[in-house]
């Protein structure tokens, strides 16, 4: 994975550093790098465990494998997990980009992170990294991945927008990212897909697949950057979950 700088980087701070200077004053009680854009409008799931299943019952269903098809992932790939958890995707993507290639396992809880460190050492898993994220950013070095999965914990982001905002970076030319969670509200443990996509579209990506998926409990998304770079952040609108709370309405602002 390239670490090199690049343009755009630079780019993307002097867009945020002039946002925040029109930062509203009423978000004093959010992170002040996060203050330039927009307030998620909806509730946000309570973290209650690093594992979503039991990774028997995910294999029975043919989950992962499901999902990996979908995303057309092949070997040689750079992959990042985020919210990886207990490792079910970690493991079963390294094994599908295979020697050539490498996948980066993100998570923001320490434990979750230790426990899978000791699972990809015990497993020799010679070509997966491990990196700690941030609740507003994937921490992801630029133009590196050519597929970035969410896997049922999107609906665990609270900043939604810086977080979407600072992942743009991240794809290489052609890459994608993929969500998989449940037609439901985000407080009970699920994203609906109109919200999703509208919140995508304010972040700068492009909807270019969306399936029903009853083997993995919910739908199967996946995004595109769009245009040329992420838009200055003063310029992104909040969608409200009210509106999309029924699967009504998609994307427009």
């Amino acid at each position: 994975m390239s670490t090199r700088s690049v343009p755009v980087a630079g780019l993307l701070a002097g867009l945020l550093a002039l946002a925040a200077c029109r930062a509203d004053a009423g978000d004093a009680d959010r992170a002040p790098q996060d203050r330039a854009f927009p307030r998620a409008e909806r509730p946000v799931a309570r973290i209650v465990s690093t594992q979503w299943s039991t990774e028997q019952l995910r294999d029975k269903q043919g989950e992962a494998s499901s999902v990996m098809d979908e995303a057309e992932v092949a070997p040689g790939m750079t992959v990042a997990d985020i919210g990886a958890g207990e490792g079910y995707y970690t493991v079963r993507l390294a094994a599908r980009v295979g020697e050539k290639g490498r996948v980066l396992a993100q998570d923001i809880d320490e434990g979750a992170l230790r426990r899978l460190g000791a699972r990809i050492e015990r497993e020799q898993l010679t070509t997966v990294s491990i990196k700690q994220g941030a609740p507003d950013d994937p921490r992801l070095p630029p133009r590196s991945f050519d597929r970035v999965f969410m896997i049922h914990m999107y609906h665990e982001i609270a900043e939604p927008y810086p977080f979407l905002w600072r992942l743009w970076p991240a794809l290489k030319a052609g890459g994608s990212v993929i969500v998989v969670d449940a037609e439901r509200p985000t407080d009970q443990h699920g994203t609906p897909s109109a919200l999703l996509f509208c919140e995508f579209e304010t972040a700068g990506f492009r909807l270019t697949a969306f399936r029903r998926k009853p083997d993995v409990s919910g739908y199967y998304a996946q995004f595109v950057p769009a245009g040329s770079g992420p838009p200055e952040p003063s310029k992104m609108r909040s969608c409200h979950a009210g509106v999309y709370a029924g699967g009504g309405k998609v994307g427009g602002l």
